[in-house]
């Protein structure tokens, strides 16, 4: 199946123009690494992509989504008119004024999306874990596109022993579905589907799995062979057997399911794997699972996820959230989702009705069962001019607009995106521009941004003949994007002036070798085989105070101001505190904030 059929193209002229332009990277160069680790793909002529290649192929790669829609839905295409906005956004996006997000740099214009559809480009997805095969297999296969999963631990259902004496053959296609079914069918043996069906006990066929080192060309990568997934195999049939014979709780069950899928994932040295596990409030044993006194044996695969309570009642926020906060204080989780608030409000005050139950793993994006999510991001600091930061928007806003435009290969993560539409247009480099224009002129900005988003939002979709997008805006926490540009993350200070940032790369990358000859400090990486990590020396570009500097009474007050102002999804926050001179604070400060914020870590 091809999920895109139409072409666009920028002209030869503006493409020819764009290889005369220097990228300016941030940290002194650092960002290029980044760059060349993460986002450059080696091109069909075999040639490893420059900056100017990668915004090519992503703006076209976008506005063919966009021409082919309007082609499928009979719409009228000005050729002349989308070249020139093209023209206009790749230049902006070459300057980094605003960007995609990272899984846009990396999969937009490729074949795998002409081909396959829109997954890969998601940041964000979420899944409630009622059904435990079909969400495993759902968050298995977005993992293996790149995208972030949310999943709420509410899985009620009854476990069986199987008859592994009464087996069926299973042949595993060498595939991400294939390995994600294979994972399915495991799980299916000893728990019933939504038709209350169990499959026969597998016994796995691996022989068709390419051996390890060989190409993936889709990925860029080389293969890892079937072992890792015999290890994960062998992982969850453990789990499920010690929860039929009583040995762990059903909330142990699921996350040790999806930690190890993560980890699962991460192992292959092809993807890196986000997750955040949802807990209610009142589990002792969630709010404990990363408690080595509670848990020592789940230490190897517990840091695979961000650990979050969810509030959503009176009990919540007065009983069990101030006994959490002694949690937070040793060791910084778990962390906190206020539902009321994100089901209530866009921005806070402004009331929006959404049926988000889940969000992301960054918590930056409210999500519904099976709902996927994607980003884009302004960088205000990066901009000279304050029309180059509002055109940026516009931009980034038209970006992701498109973006969800284009199916999943999953039926039901298809009908959300078509009821919800929903993007999230973030900043980067808040700490730099407050401390450089003041709270008062920021404020002034973020109002004037979101009226502009909403407007641009609106206008894409009545001429895409599709709903406005449910939400549009949302602060991420920009980890690599950050490190590519220079600025600060999101709307966090930056943690050290100076310091020492570590960077994690394959050893099959070839700017292995340059960075080696270049003598730069590396190690190997204790969590994930075939990886190396490099260390390299950054100053923050802006001046701005770094987070010691900067108190946690603070960085509260800027987190509520930025729900308030801007995000009408939500704002990802991590606050840092003294644990010695703040400690005993994080209660209060809890207590004050919360009920106009939508989460915190």
């Amino acid at each position: 199946m091809t999920f895109v059929k139409e072409h666009f193209y920028l002209n030869d002229k503006v493409c020819n123009y764009l290889h005369t332009l220097t990228p300016n990277f941030g940290f002194n160069g650092i960002g290029a690494v980044i760059y060349y680790r993460t986002y450059s793909r080696i091109m069909k002529d075999g040639n490893q992509e420059q900056w100017a290649d990668t915004i090519i192929r992503v703006v076209n790669g976008v506005m063919s989504i966009r021409k082919d829609w309007y082609s499928k839905m009979h719409l009228p295409w000005n050729e002349e008119k989308w070249q020139s906005f093209a023209t206009s956004m790749a230049i902006s996006m070459f300057n980094m004024y605003f960007l995609p997000s990272g899984r846009n740099l990396w999969a937009m214009g490729t074949d795998f999306v002409r081909e396959r559809g829109s997954c890969a480009l998601y940041n964000c997805a979420a899944v409630d874990s009622s059904n435990l095969p079909k969400s495993a297999f759902w968050v298995m296969d977005m993992l293996f596109n790149g995208v972030g999963v949310g999943i709420k631990i509410n899985w009620e259902k009854e476990s069986f022993y199987p008859n592994k004496k009464d087996t069926e053959i299973y042949v595993i296609d060498d595939s991400r579905e294939g390995w994600s079914k294979s994972v399915y069918q495991l799980i299916n043996a000893y728990v019933s589907d939504e038709n209350n069906n169990r499959c026969k006990y597998p016994t796995f066929d691996y022989s068709v799995i390419r051996p390890k080192g060989s190409i993936i060309r889709s990925f860029n990568a080389k293969a890892s062979g079937p072992e890792p997934l015999i290890k994960l195999h062998k992982q969850l049939e453990k789990i499920l057997d010690d929860h039929v014979y009583g040995k762990i709780s059903k909330t142990q069950v699921v996350a040790d399911i999806f930690n190890q899928i993560g980890s699962c994932i991460v192992s292959l040295s092809i993807r890196r794997s986000a997750e955040i596990l949802l807990g209610k409030a009142d589990d002792h044993i969630f709010i404990n699972l990363k408690n080595p006194n509670y848990f020592p044996e789940r230490q190897e695969w517990a840091w695979m996820s961000n650990n979050t309570i969810i509030l959503e009642k009176r009990e919540d926020f007065q009983v069990h959230m101030p006994k959490i906060a002694d949690n937070i204080v040793n060791n910084g989780e778990p962390g906190l989702m206020n539902l009321v608030n994100i089901q209530k409000y866009g921005r806070y005050g402004q009331e929006m009705p959404d049926s988000a139950t889940l969000c992301n793993p960054c918590s930056e994006i409210p999500l519904e069962p099976y709902e996927v999510c994607n980003l884009s991001e302004i960088f205000p600091t990066k901009c000279e001019t304050e029309d180059d930061i509002f055109n940026a928007a516009i931009y980034a806003t038209f970006y992701s607009s498109t973006v969800s435009l284009l199916p999943t290969h999953h039926p039901e993560t298809n009908l959300v995106i078509a009821k919800n539409r929903r993007i999230g247009v973030s900043i980067s480099g808040i700490a730099d521009l407050r401390d450089k224009i003041g709270s008062v002129s920021l404020i002034r900005t973020c109002r004037e941004l979101y009226k502009l988003i909403r407007k641009t939002n609106k206008q894409y979709a009545q001429e895409a003949g599709v709903p406005e997008s449910i939400r549009v805006t949302t602060i991420k926490p920009s980890g690599t994007l950050s490190l590519l540009t220079g600025v600060t993350p999101g709307m966090h200070y930056p943690t050290h002036n100076y310091a020492i940032r570590r960077i994690r790369i394959s050893k099959d990358q070839s700017i292995i070798n340059i960075l080696k000859n270049a003598n730069i400090p590396y190690e190997d990486d204790v969590y994930a085989n075939n990886t190396l990590v490099f260390e390299f020396p950054i100053k923050s570009e802006c001046n701005t105070r770094s987070a010691k500097e900067v108190s946690a009474y603070e960085q509260f007050s800027l987190l509520a101001t930025m729900q308030r102002e801007y995000s009408d999804n939500m704002v990802s926050c991590t606050i840092y505190f003294d644990a010695i001179k703040e400690g005993k604070m994080i209660k209060n400060l809890l207590a004050e904030f919360i009920s106009v914020i939508k989460s915190v870590s």
